[in-house]
């Protein structure tokens, strides 16, 4: 596949969030219709959520495939549902299914009690040290050709072989989210793509550092590329954006969440200081929010500062000329790839397709262009 200056990437659901708890978990015409708003708006891919209330990911991501042309497809998978052998065929299934349009977006886990709720009762340390197995069996199987045996601290087998391998050579790419130490040393060694949640400029810059040192303690030549994480809030004007902005603070206030796939099969968070969560990623957008509430070009912190930063929750705000610059702010530190949910999912898909992402990439292609003559 040929690389882009920028890569963007949606984000579905198979039910409305924009209508509360009502409704059907799994409402195949709003899934089907979802997907293609987000084609037809030219992201690459759409992030595919895991929770252990949520439907089963895989499905939907060939639900999805089957009713798509050419829309990427980001499978979020948590290891301990699956052993790695289990997992690597389902993986390698569902890309010859999807035409070669799969990756995988590999989480670890950041809450004991959402853990649990599966049956996993492994702290952060040993979630990050069983990813880490997982992901180099998981590697084997997709492209060792003959049989092979394993003897680790979490998975053992013998004599493994597999009928099928992904389409894509050499494997399908594999994303990786986290903000910790052991995040950083495990994406570090096995991400094409690593993923952050939005912080301020010079924060992400920090953690960018971090996953290059790791790639390269893990012995890489190439680190992983980097994805950033935001919910923008356009406006025809500044005055426009920030005023729609305060209308879905306000909103938020009254739920008591952000109305995210990360709300599911969970009460309202608790508002305020008290809201401490435990992964690291949130803990890092909340000390951005303590700072202030705005940052750099367009970062606004207000909605993690109200729900306990529960997944990505930073919003970058203004016209789509502004938000555009902004997301160009971040490619100029490092980032390649923009993870982009609003808060009207459908009506913000297809407006961030008509806007921002045009504006974003005519740019990029030109920056790539220049750097290219420059050489």
């Amino acid at each position: 596949m040929a690389t882009v200056p920028v890569e963007f990437i949606g984000m579905i659901g198979t039910k409305d969030s924009e209508g509360g708890s009502h409704g059907p978990a799994v409402d195949p015409e709003f899934t089907r219709r979802f997907a293609r708003v987000h084609e037809e708006a030219g992201f690459d891919r759409v992030l595919i959520g895991h929770s252990s209330s949520s439907p089963d990911g895989a499905q939907v991501a060939a639900y999805v495939a089957a009713h798509t042309e050419r829309l990427g497809l980001l499978l979020a998978h948590r290891p301990g549902i699956l052993a790695p052998t289990a997992a690597a065929r389902s993986f390698a299934t569902l890309d010859h299914f999807s035409g070669g349009r799969l990756a995988v977006h590999v989480i670890s886990g950041g809450n004991d009690a959402e853990q649990r709720r599966d049956g996993d009762y492994l702290d952060k340390d040993d979630r990050y040290a069983r990813t880490d197995e997982f992901l180099e069996v998981v590697k084997r199987a997709w492209t060792e050709p003959e049989g092979f045996g394993h003897e680790g601290r979490r998975y053992r087998f013998e004599d493994h072989r597999s009928e099928v391998r992904p389409l894509q050579h050499p494997s399908i790419p594999l994303y990786f989210g986290g903000s910790s130490p052991a995040a950083h040393r495990v994406g570090g060694r096995h991400a094409d793509v690593f993923a952050l949640w939005g912080e301020p400029l010079a924060e992400t810059a920090e953690q960018i550092a971090a996953v290059r040192a790791a790639a390269r303690t893990a012995g890489r030549t190439v680190p992983p590329r980097i994805s950033v994480s935001f919910r923008p809030v356009l406006g025809r004007t500044e005055e426009e954006a920030w005023e729609r902005a305060y209308g879905v603070l306000d909103a938020i206030r009254r739920r008591g969440t952000a109305g995210s796939f990360f709300d599911r099969g969970r009460p309202p968070l608790p508002l305020g200081p008290s809201a401490r969560p435990e992964n690291a990623g949130s803990q890092r957008l909340l000390a951005a929010a303590a700072k202030g509430e705005r940052h750099d070009r367009a970062l606004w912190t207000a909605p993690a500062a109200a729900t306990g930063a529960a997944g990505n929750s930073t919003a970058l705000v203004g016209t789509p000329e502004t938000v555009a610059q902004a997301l160009l702010d971040y490619m100029d530190i490092g980032v390649t790839t923009f993870l982009l949910r609003g808060y009207e999912p459908l009506r913000d898909a297809e407006e961030f397709g008509r806007t921002l992402l045009p504006l974003v990439r005519r740019e990029a292609e030109r920056r790539e262009r220049s750097a290219v003559v420059a050489d």
